[in-house]
């Protein structure tokens, strides 16, 4: 028999729900509104300054829809920073012998290459994707330093700075767009797909998914070779925008990767995301850091900012998972 008190119960938690699935928009309203209000005489709402919050989070966007899956099958990519250096080192050496399209098919290759490799290790030799991906980490960014004995490599190839960074489509910047594509491919498949529901149903439950005939190994593999080739992406665009490429690029950015997916409401322990949460968790980030810039506060104060941040999510993400 339902009593009053169980009736209540079931309506608090629906309403919990509810709100935690909104509220990262609310904190991306609020957000926006006080460095509206505080920043109003300094440049915030300037077409040029939110232009900018666009384009610096246009490689954290890609990266956080690719950790997105990663982070529903319940793993981790720590690996992404150093494979965004590598791609773009790669990359920008084919490129050096006039080869675009050789080194898209290279860049995009080394994220496969390092994701099926984490992929292999976690599930074959059931090591957490915590230790392999830490440990591919520091390999490939020692291979990024040799390949090029530490010296940047310049990106002088016009077509490729226009299509992977550079470049605008009338008004709008042509990150913004490699952005919206991304999102919306990702959106797609993690939403309404049978491999979208496959990899909230690896996370929430593998043992469950596995004997509902669910391949949980292969959707492990698949979604951490998605986490690596969009790092990949990542550092393409990252060579063209810069119109160059060096060992460093990426390096502060996983980070920055895992608070936006965590805040756009992707548990950190499987089974549930949004692949427009992480957008909008990255435009959050973005923004913070804008915004703090413009505030007068130096880099080390919004790295402690971003510490925060994911103290924060974590928290929330165990909050959900206890309830």
């Amino acid at each position: 028999m339902t009593t009053p008190t169980s009736r209540l119960t079931a309506v608090r938690r629906t309403f919990d729900g509810r709100l935690s699935d909104y509220v990262v928009y609310l904190g991306f309203i609020l957000i926006f509104a006080f460095f509206a209000i505080a920043l109003h005489d300094r440049g915030f709402l300037t077409p040029e300054n939110l232009g900018n919050i666009g384009r610096q989070t246009a490689m954290v966007s890609i990266m956080a829809v690719g950790m997105t899956f990663v982070l529903s099958a319940g793993e981790i990519d720590l690996s992404i920073g150093s494979v965004v250096a590598l791609a773009a080192l790669v990359a920008a050496v084919v490129l050096r012998a006039g080869q675009p399209i050789i080194a898209v098919v290279a860049a995009l290759a080394v994220g496969a290459a390092v994701g099926l490799t984490n992929g292999l290790l976690t599930t074959r030799l059931r090591i957490p994707s915590f230790l392999v991906t830490l440990g591919m980490l520091g390999i490939v960014s020692g291979l990024a330093r040799v390949l090029t004995d530490l010296e940047p490599v310049p990106v002088t190839n016009e077509t490729w700075a226009f299509i992977f960074g550079s470049g605008e489509l009338g008004p709008i910047p042509i990150l913004l767009v490699w952005t919206a594509v991304v999102v919306i491919v990702g959106h797609v498949v993690y939403r309404h797909t049978p491999f979208g529901r496959h990899v909230l149903a690896t996370g929430g439950n593998r043992t469950a998914a596995r004997y509902s005939g669910i391949p949980t190994d292969r959707i492990k593999v698949a979604t951490l070779v998605i986490s690596a080739m969009a790092a990949a992406t990542a550092g393409m665009l990252y060579a063209g925008r810069l119109q160059g490429a060096r060992y460093t690029l990426g390096e502060q950015d996983l980070i920055t990767v895992i608070a936006a997916t965590a805040i756009g409401g992707t548990s950190l322990f499987g089974g549930r995301g949004s692949i427009v949460g992480a957008l909008i968790g990255s435009l959050i980030m973005g923004m913070l850091n804008n915004g703090l810039l413009l505030m007068g506060l130096s880099v080390s104060e919004q790295i402690i900012a971003r510490g925060v941040i994911i103290i924060v999510a974590v928290a929330l993400s165990l909050r959900e998972a206890r309830a």
